[in-house]
């Protein structure tokens, strides 16, 4: 008999845990860690990023892959007996914003990584029955552009009305443990799998050589966080919203979420301003607090349609979501639109990542230099290259240039770069121009 191969397995075990969860929507799973075995685990394992940092204990994919088998079977064996210790993640800060503050980031170890994997796969069949269609962070089938796609879909079919930037102050951060339990618990009540979360919650964070334990929140990074805070976020925000908030509101509204970014759109000025009264009060129920600052309101109506009022300067209003600025503006046929370009800060990162690369690998072959900068650029491309950002993207190219070209020429104090030398360099070593890599989507 011709073996099935585990991830064939794998995905029919999945299908079956949804298909449970989809016909009864109510029913909370006492009996799910069963599905973990060796083959899930294996999966598990080929699931998870091998590139990745390490964390704590330094052990690399590699080194873990060296004796595969005989690891996952000592993780499966201590995760089911209750012995397995979580370890702490390994904290690190990366630039945020202007790069004037920085996000921590907690890394696991690489075991870690694994076995968070199989269990948010388990969370993943489980919860993406419940999920609403106004998510669509870290979910199978959705990405930032399709949520991008839907939220200017909405925001031309109400002719742009009035926009509510909702930012979540450090929401990885003060995520309430007891709330997440109690959430946790209304659908998954198998001890195996709260046992780990559990522990993960409480595995405590490595910084500068120093071990601390929070009272509150999940590591930004986590493989399972994702997945826990869409939990957490699917109950305080979303249901709230489409089954409270809605059916109350006078007009039009449609709230876009990806992870704890969102956006909401509003035909009428009443309905959001009530809104953004009543929603502090919703987080703060849950432990959670808005961003005083970044959180406003926008008044984002089509400019043709748009009335003016004393002490306006007339222009209409602009916000940014998922690293894109939205605004209005004319097309081609002299039509209003809703049009994005790359926002300014997420441009000064990258760019600023772009040169701090130059400048550390300047002495490394000419070769390996360039192999990595067009990864840099077709990344960078790939997610900013939408139709209307083209003028950003080739802003993006020039100054890529001129850092290569900057940093090359300190690889020795005699020698300096000319853009005649440089202009040869770029013949042998030619960088990707500019392209638009995704066409609009079609709104779900």
């Amino acid at each position: 008999m011709t073996e099935i191969p585990s991830s064939t397995s794998i995905s029919t075990k999945l299908d079956r845990i949804a298909t449970l969860a989809k016909q009864a929507p109510e029913m909370a799973f006492t009996s799910l860690s069963h599905h973990i075995d060796v083959d899930w685990l294996r999966e598990a394992y080929r699931r998870t990023r091998k590139d990745g940092a390490t964390g704590v204990d330094g052990q690399t994919a590699g080194e873990y892959a060296a004796h595969l088998e005989d690891n996952l079977r000592s993780l499966l064996d201590r995760a089911k007996s209750g012995t397995y210790h979580a370890p702490p993640v390994r904290r690190v800060h990366i630039p945020k914003g202007d790069g004037s503050q920085t996000r921590p980031i907690g890394i696991p170890t690489f075991e870690d990584k694994v076995l968070q994997r199989a269990v948010a796969m388990v969370l993943e069949a489980v919860y993406e029955q419940d999920f609403l269609d106004c998510s669509y962070g870290f979910r199978p089938g959705r990405s930032a552009h399709k949520a991008l796609s839907v939220l200017q879909h909405e925001s031309v079919c109400t002719a742009g009305g009035w926009v509510l930037e909702v930012d979540i102050a450090k929401f990885y951060d003060n995520l309430d443990h007891a709330h997440l339990r109690e959430l946790l618990r209304r659908r998954v009540r198998d001890g195996v799998l709260l046992r780990l979360i559990g522990k993960w919650l409480n595995a405590g964070v490595m910084e500068a050589g120093e071990l601390s334990y929070p009272d509150a929140g999940t590591p930004q990074g986590g493989v399972v966080s994702p997945i826990l805070a869409n939990v957490y976020l699917h109950e305080v925000f979303d249901t709230w919203f489409e089954q409270d908030v809605k059916p109350r509101l006078q007009g039009r509204a449609h709230l876009v979420r990806y992870a704890d970014d969102a956006v909401m759109v509003f035909s009428c000025e009443d309905d959001a301003r009530r809104v953004m009264g009543v929603l502090p009060k919703r987080f703060a129920k849950y432990g959670l607090m808005l961003h005083p600052n970044k959180t406003r309101l926008v008044e984002f109506r089509r400019p043709d349609r748009r009335q003016p009022r004393e002490g306006d300067d007339g222009r209409p209003g602009i916000f940014d979501f998922l690293g894109f600025t939205h605004f209005w503006g004319l097309s081609r046929k002299g039509k209003w639109v809703v049009k994005r370009r790359t926002a300014r800060d997420r441009f000064t990162r990258a760019l600023r990542r772009v040169m701090e690369w130059c400048r550390l690998n300047r002495h490394h072959p000419l070769a390996e230099q360039h192999k990595t900068l067009v990864q840099k650029l077709l990344g960078h491309f790939g997610y900013y290259g939408i139709i209307g950002n083209y003028e950003a993207l080739h802003r993006f190219w020039e100054q890529t240039k001129h850092a290569w070209r900057k940093w090359l020429a300190r690889r020795s104090r005699r020698k300096g770069m000319p853009w005649h030398r440089m202009d040869r360099l770029l013949e042998r070593y030619p960088l990707p121009h500019p392209r638009i890599a995704r066409p609009p989507h079609a709104p779900a």
